[in-house]
C-alpha cells in the first residue's frame, strides 16, 4: 500500500485517530493528576506545590516535546475525525438515514465529530484563558510572581501595596512596584537602581486559575472575574462532552488497532465507561470546588 493510499483510506484514517485518540487519553490523566494539586492542597502550600509543578512542566525537555507531540495529536485527531466523517457521509447510501439509526448505533457514536467540535472550542477558549495568558500576552507589567528564592539584603526590602510573596515567611516579600524591581527572562527579579539579580520566581498560575474562577486574588495580582459562574459552568458543560465523546471513543480505539476479542472486550469497554466518567468529573470538580470557595 502506497505512502498517499495509507494516509486517505478510511481503514488508516480510523487507525491514526484511534492511536491520537489513546495518547490524548494518557494526556489527560497526566494533566488531571497535575490539575488536582489545585484542590488536594490549601493555602499557600497549594500554591507552592502547583506554580512549582507549572515551571517544571513549562521548563522540562522531555515535557516540552511531549507537549508539541500534545498538540500535534489535538489537530491530527481533529482533522482526521472531521475527514472520515466527511468520507463515510459521501459513501453512505441514499437510503440509509431512513434506517433505524438506533439499532445499529449509539446516538453517541453517531455525533462523535459534533462532540469532538465541541471539545476542539473548549480546548481553544482553555488555551486563551491560561496558556496564552501566561506565555504568550504581553502586557505593560510582567505577569505576577511566586517567589521562591531572595538575596537577603535588606538595601532592598522596601514596602509596596503589590509586592511578591516569598515561600519563606522569615523573608520580607519583596516590593512589585517598577520603581523598585524589574523582571527579566519571565522568572528573575532585579533591583532597578543597581540592576543586582535580588531573587527568583514561579508563574503565579495559581493564583490566576482561583481569580479566574472566582476567587479574589487581587493581593497576588489577579482581581475577581466577575464572569466567573459562567465559566464554571462552561467548563463544567464541557467535561459532559468530553465524557460522552470519551464513553464510545475509549473502547472503539482499541477495536479501530485490532484488540477486539471475545475475552477481553467487557474489560476494555467497562474500562472505558469507567474512564469516560471519572477523568472528565476529576476536571470539572475543579472549577466547581474553586468558585464555591471550598479551597
Amino acid at each position: 500500500m502506497s505512502k498517499s493510499a495509507l494516509l486517505k483510506s478510511s481503514i488508516a484514517k480510523k487507525y491514526w485517530m484511534a492511536l491520537t485518540g489513546l495518547f490524548l487519553c494518557i494526556f489527560l490523566v497526566g494533566h488531571l493528576l497535575g490539575n488536582l494539586q489545585l484542590i488536594l492542597k490549601a493555602g499557600e502550600e497549594g500554591r507552592i506545590a502547583f506554580n512549582e509543578y507549572a515551571y517544571f512542566m513549562a521548563h522540562n525537555p522531555m515535557v516540552k516535546i511531549l507537549s508539541y507531540l500534545t498538540y500535534f495529536s489535538i489537530i491530527f485527531h481533529s482533522v482526521d475525525g472531521i475527514l472520515l466523517t466527511i468520507k463515510n457521509k459521501r459513501s453512505r447510501p441514499q437510503g440509509y438515514a431512513k434506517n433505524n439509526a438506533n439499532a445499529n448505533s449509539s446516538s453517541t457514536s453517531r455525533n462523535m465529530a459534533m462532540l469532538g467540535s465541541l471539545i476542539l472550542v473548549f480546548i481553544v477558549m482553555h488555551m486563551a484563558n491560561f496558556w496564552y495568558k501566561a506565555k504568550i500576552e504581553k502586557t505593560n507589567t510582567p505577569f505576577p510572581l511566586h517567589v521562591y528564592k531572595i538575596k537577603q539584603d535588606k538595601q532592598f526590602m522596601e514596602d509596596s501595596s503589590m509586592f511578591y510573596f516569598t515561600h519563606n515567611p522569615s523573608i520580607q516579600p519583596i516590593p512589585r512596584n517598577n520603581d523598585v524591581v524589574t523582571v527579566k527572562n519571565d522568572t528573575e527579579l532585579y533591583h532597578k537602581g543597581t540592576n543586582i539579580m535580588i531573587g527568583e520566581g514561579y508563574k503565579d498560575l495559581h493564583s490566576l486559575v482561583f481569580s479566574f474562577f472566582g476567587q479574589d486574588k487581587s493581593i497576588y495580582g489577579f482581581p475577581k472575574n466577575k464572569n466567573a459562574l459562567y465559566f464554571t459552568l462552561f467548563y463544567v458543560l464541557s467535561m459532559i462532552v468530553l465524557s460522552f465523546h470519551l464513553w464510545h471513543g475509549f473502547s472503539s480505539a482499541f477495536q479501530s488497532i485490532g484488540i477486539n476479542h471475545s475475552s477481553y472486550n467487557s474489560i476494555i469497554k467497562f474500562s472505558g465507561m469507567l474512564f469516560a466518567v471519572l477523568v472528565p468529573l476529576g476536571f470539572a470538580i475543579i472549577p466547581i470546588m474553586i468558585f464555591l470557595n471550598q479551597i
